[in-house]
């Protein structure tokens, strides 16, 4: 696994706590081409969706609330966390992914994180 906390010394009690979250959850999910890994990062202004097949090591599709398209939206960061979700999983089907194992990278299912996933089911993806 490439995270280590030993590398790690001089983060935040806050940083660590998130980096533990995302070691115990990356235990656990994989993504295959026959289920690749939906990943979410979240920052403070945006959010970013990746469909990811680890035995590959390649990103199959990707959307963000930093495309052009996606900028002039209008809403909250919930309505555009929902709208990436959608977009993620229209690009997804065109590859012909239909399932996928979610990601949420040590943030909790809440808030942007739950409306993503949302939309990615409402584009017709399936967890």
């Amino acid at each position: 696994m490439a995270i280590t906390l030993k590398h790690q010394r001089n983060l935040s009690a806050r940083a660590s706590s998130k980096l533990r979250r995302q070691i115990r959850g990356r235990k656990k999910i994989s993504g295959t081409a026959a289920r690749p890994r939906l990943v979410v990062t979240r920052s403070t202004k945006h959010i970013t969706a990746q469909v990811v097949d680890d035995l590959v090591g390649k990103t199959l599709v990707s959307a963000s609330t930093l495309e052009g398209d996606l900028r002039a939206f209008d809403g909250d960061k919930t309505a555009k966390a929902k709208k990436v979700g959608e977009l993620v999983a229209a690009r997804a089907k065109e590859q012909g992914v239909e399932s996928v194992v979610f990601d949420r990278s040590g943030n909790k299912y809440h808030g942007r994180i739950a409306a993503l996933a949302d939309g990615a089911r409402e584009g017709g993806l399936t967890f």
